[in-house]
């Protein structure tokens, strides 16, 4: 963030967050009014990303508006490579799961009753 006066202003707006006498979404909406005003917030190319993890932290999952969130996780879903299930492969014995069969206790009703 190169903005001097954003960041005086976001630790200010962030003060009065933590004694709750600002809403979280009443700050990034301040943040958001001034970095679109300001020359110099809109020429830093890592202001919006910033912003982002700004609102990640202040604002509970719940108040994140739902497009957003949408954007978030679908961003999320890309980065990570989608994994298989380890218990639906199969094991070298070509069976599926991680249980053997010696594993498992079995019970034979006939000898209980």
């Amino acid at each position: 963030m190169q903005c001097e006066r954003l960041l005086k202003q976001i630790k200010t707006w962030y003060l009065h967050v933590q004694s709750e006498t600002m809403a979280p979404a009443r700050m990034i909406s301040f943040i958001e009014s001034h970095a679109s005003q300001c020359a110099i917030c809109l020429a830093d190319p890592d202001l919006q990303e910033e912003i982002t993890k700004i609102t990640e932290m202040i604002l509970p999952e719940s108040k994140i508006p739902k497009a957003v969130r949408l954007q978030q996780e679908d961003a999320e879903e890309e980065e990570m490579p989608e994994e298989e299930d380890e218990n639906s492969e199969d094991d070298e014995d070509g069976e599926k799961g991680d249980e053997d069969e010696d594993d498992l206790e079995i019970f034979d009703l006939d000898d209980e009753i």
